[in-house]
């Protein structure tokens, strides 16, 4: 007889997206993260390769956090080079889904937050970019307002 049985597909976890204006000038989808048992706010953001958290809230958020400086330097987010750092995250939550380790980019995002405050919209931690999305196979749905994202273990 023949094995039929499918293998497990993963756990799925649905994220509520707000989608935000930014008066003539597009949309930022933001989302609620929790890093280090305190809760803020990201953009997705489809553009971005990597993962990156502003470093004035990531060390007031945790002080300890240890932070690694990087050789490479960062392009895009408002200007041609920006000197980064990473950092290892060990407890973020998007939603149900907990990713208990993984590197982030370390910039100064201050630019962004000073945009969003001026527009009366909330500060961010930073971007969810693409090497997240990539791994957890994102789809995102603008007129639902939500983000899948699925687990394959």
């Amino acid at each position: 007889m023949t094995n039929t049985t499918k293998p497990a597909t993963g756990k799925k976890y649905t994220i509520p997206l707000q989608v935000i204006d930014l008066h003539e000038d597009g949309f930022h989808p933001l989302l609620n993260v929790k890093v280090f048992g305190k809760r803020f706010k990201v953009v997705l953001d489809t553009g971005a390769s990597k993962t990156a958290f502003d470093k004035t809230m990531l060390l007031d958020a945790f002080a300890d956090a240890v932070l690694n400086l990087s050789d490479r330097l960062s392009t895009g987010l408002g200007t041609t080079t920006m000197e980064s750092s990473t950092a290892r995250i060990t407890d973020l939550h998007i939603g149900r889904l907990l990713i208990d380790e993984f590197e982030v980019a370390v910039l100064d995002l201050s630019t962004i937050n000073i945009a969003y405050r001026q527009l009366g919209h909330p500060e961010v931690l930073g971007v969810i970019g693409g090497d997240l999305l990539m791994k957890y196979k994102a789809v995102i749905d603008y007129g639902k307002g939500k983000m899948f994202l699925k687990a394959d273990w």
